[in-house]
């Protein structure tokens, strides 16, 4: 059980950046401590910062730049490509997207054979990858995510498209959606949604995403929302939301004494 969360902001939004990233990170790190990471989108490029570590060990360390208006972030409990290899730990690269996701990918091997794909980098096993690797194919198609056998709620960005990201989600897994004028955010819960609207002071109308949708920001805002029939001919071990509770303790902790003297 991952956490993840993002957001997409308006040029004319004047949220802290940083802070709005903290406020996220801190509201999903009860669910997982093997690795966390973060993307900020700066100009053309994504820049990535990730490390085998739970969410503590990184969140004062949050840097976002304030021209920065799309954010992802991660924090790992892992199932397929162990965190001691980083490629395996998100944000993930493949050629033009990067990308977050919780959940189970079952058929990721079958997915790479099929279309050709190759690994980003040598090493790499995580079935994370697979998402990312036809998002980049298929210049993000819904129709391409019924391919996928297994949980899924996932965000990227495509570098190809100036403006945009992408979130997804299957079955399996929780994904929320908060809206301002200026301002969108998303994260794996309701609650973490809240701990933004604390300290940021923007106020969200909050919603929890159907499954098989496919929900495109741009600017701050929700620009479009597509369906797709997500595979449901699987089993999966259920798992608790609340993985590391001592990390997500420790980070709201923190983030209270950051904010305070911001």
């Amino acid at each position: 059980m991952c956490g993840i969360a993002g957001y997409s902001l308006s040029s004319d939004c004047d949220v802290d950046r940083t802070l709005a990233a903290q406020a996220l990170l801190a509201g999903i790190a009860e669910r997982g401590a093997d690795a966390v990471g973060y993307a900020y989108r700066n100009g053309g490029g994504v820049h990535v910062h990730k490390q085998r570590s739970g969410a503590s060990q990184l969140l004062d360390r949050v840097e976002i730049p304030q021209h920065a208006s799309k954010v992802l972030v991660h924090v790992r409990d892992y199932t397929k490509g162990h965190p001691t290899i980083s490629a395996n730990n998100h944000p993930i690269r493949h050629g033009s997207v990067v990308g977050i996701h919780n959940g189970i990918i079952l058929n990721d091997e079958e997915v790479f054979a099929e279309h050709g794909f190759d690994r980003a980098e040598p090493g790499m096993t995580v079935d994370s990858e697979a998402i990312f690797a036809l998002a980049e194919l298929t210049e993000s198609s819904p129709k391409a995510l019924e391919r996928l056998r297994g949980s899924m709620a996932a965000a990227w960005i495509d570098e190809r498209r100036q403006g945009l990201v992408y979130c997804a989600r299957g079955v399996g897994r929780p994904l929320w959606v908060g809206e301002s004028k200026h301002a969108t955010f998303f994260a794996s819960t309701g609650l973490a949604l809240e701990v933004v609207e604390h300290y940021t002071g923007v106020a969200l109308r909050r919603m929890e995403i159907d499954e098989g949708t496919l929900v495109v920001l741009n600017n701050g805002r929700v620009a479009k929302r597509k369906r797709f029939k997500p595979a449901r001919d699987f089993e999966e071990r259920q798992l608790p939301a609340v993985r590391a509770p001592s990390e997500g303790q420790f980070c709201l902790e923190r983030l209270a004494t950051l904010a305070a003297a911001a």
